[in-house]
């Protein structure tokens, strides 16, 4: 069996599952798109701020949990810090049947860095 590392794991997961940009994210906000926005950081990063309307899911947990609270249906988009473990995540709600699943590039450094609004 051939193993893979960490990185070809997550190159493979932004290969399914679709990318968007802090601005279309924005955009999204704005055209009162119904979705779902869901952090996938740890608790403490969680706690530190978050996007204003975001729920919180972690990426841990995420497996056992998602079915009860998000509708396979729905429109998701998955945040993280930088944009990897949202891919992962995006990748495993795939495989649990989530066909509109897409995982914010470049995650919360992204959003705080062009000055996106910080609950906490």
């Amino acid at each position: 069996m051939t193993h893979k590392t960490a990185q070809q794991l997550i190159a493979e997961a932004k290969q399914q599952v679709p990318e968007m940009t802090v601005h279309e994210l924005r955009e999204l906000q704005s055209q009162g798109t119904a979705f779902t926005l869901v952090d996938v950081r740890e608790q403490n990063e969680w706690n530190l701020g978050h996007i204003p309307g975001a729920v919180y899911i972690g990426r841990g947990v995420l497996e056992s949990s998602v079915e009860q609270r998000i509708p396979r249906e729905a429109q998701v988009v998955l945040y993280c810090q930088s944009g990897n473990r949202s891919a992962l995540a995006g990748y495993t709600m795939q495989q649990l049947g989530y066909d509109n699943v897409t995982s914010l590039a470049g995650g919360w450094r992204d959003w705080v860095g062009t000055g996106g609004e910080v609950a906490d």
